[in-house]
């Protein structure tokens, strides 16, 4: 029997949904989708530049947030702000960047020195314990879950790689993915979802993605179990429209960030069902209906301003490649129709850092 939520539910529905997926799914290996296992493609081994591992961050995660100073809406840059943020993050932006940028150049052309760089770079935060110190606020948990979803989407990739990539390097393999799992165990408990329904917002997705991707990592059921559960609130947050309320309430970037928080459900359905469960179906088809009233807004940005009141800001729609990178996970679990589909073919390759670099890679192949 396998485990689907086929409606919007209660939290008592959906952890009973989830007891029915631990009595008969534990036994199984969670796998990533099918285009994870696409072989190491090869296309010469020229030498490949691999810069000095950036210090691993073992400290206190306290950064400022880029809306420092902000309305409830939380929607005004503070430029300030967002100049120290950056630069007391440059660690771990650097780390996140240069991991993805190894593992897809080692995965797009066989390179073995991108291989060899991305291991000593995970090996290298691993050994320290990166990441895992106190989050001293809520960027701080922001940037751990953040990380936690870029660093084991890259490393599915490898993990699951029918070339066997990490065969040749499996002391590293052995202290990489428990640190992966241990970096999970912070997050879960950073993002309860149990808090208020008007709380659980893109950040909760995100973790929920970040936890998943690790869950599969480390075959962590527990871990997966508690993603499933975050779902489900999603699914009942999505109104009949295909609105999230807790997104609109972001005034000026709504349409932004309704399209933010789409990116990581997109992959929690795909490795659903990668695994037998239908996450997709959960709220009356409730991702559906939230992405194509999303791309209804990236066509015309006035479905939101109606919606708001406010004019929207797209802050980094001029990389549509990145922003609905989302498209490639979409399209696997549930299908596009025309429109959908030939928007995300003019938009291929897709890459999002966040979701482990190269989605075109990792779901092209299984269709």
């Amino acid at each position: 029997m396998r485990y689907s939520i086929k409606r919007s539910c209660s939290s008592l529905a959906i952890a009973f949904a989830s007891l029915s997926f631990t009595l008969s799914v534990h036994a199984q290996t969670l796998v990533p989708p099918p285009g994870y296992s696409h072989a190491v493609e090869h296309k010469g081994t020229d030498s490949f530049d691999c810069p000095a591992t950036p210090a691993p961050f073992t400290g206190a995660l306290d950064f400022p947030s880029k809306y420092e100073g902000s309305g409830k809406a939380r929607d005004q840059l503070n430029e300030k702000s967002d100049a120290e943020y950056k630069a007391r993050t440059r660690p771990i932006t650097e780390m996140e960047k240069g991991v993805v940028r190894s593992v897809d150049k080692y995965m797009s052309t066989g390179n073995p020195g991108a291989l060899k760089c991305a291991i000593d770079w995970y090996t290298a935060w691993a050994d320290a314990g990166a990441l895992l110190g106190p989050a001293a606020n809520h960027t701080g948990s922001s940037l751990r879950k953040w990380s936690l979803g870029t660093l084991s989407g890259a490393w599915l990739r490898l993990q699951f790689s029918s070339s066997k990539p990490l065969a040749e390097y499996p002391q590293q393999t052995q202290k990489i993915e428990p640190w992966l799992g241990r970096i999970a165990e912070r997050v879960v408990p950073e993002w309860p979802e149990n808090e208020p329904i008007n709380k659980i917002n893109n950040h909760y997705y995100w973790a929920a993605w970040g936890v998943m991707a690790a869950s599969v990592v480390t075959n962590r059921h527990d871990l997966f179990d508690w993603s499933v559960k975050m779902y489900g609130i999603f699914a009942d947050q999505v109104d009949a429209d295909g609105f999230l309320p807790n997104e609109l309430a972001r005034q000026s970037r709504a349409l932004g960030y309704n399209n933010y928080a789409l990116t990581p459900i997109a992959m929690m359905a795909a490795f659903g069902k990668a695994n037998g469960v239908d996450l997709a179906s959960a709220g009356h088809g409730a991702l559906k209906r939230a992405a194509e009233r999303t791309l209804q807004g990236v066509d015309d940005p006035r479905v939101f301003e109606t919606k708001t009141g406010v004019h929207q800001v797209l802050e980094g729609f001029d990389e549509q490649n990145s922003k609905l990178a989302w498209l490639e996970p979409y399209c696997w679990t549930v299908g596009c129709n025309d429109a959908i589909g030939q928007k995300a073919a003019s938009l291929r390759p897709m890459k999002n850092t966040r979701l482990g670099g190269n989605l075109t890679s990792s779901f092209g192949g299984a269709r």
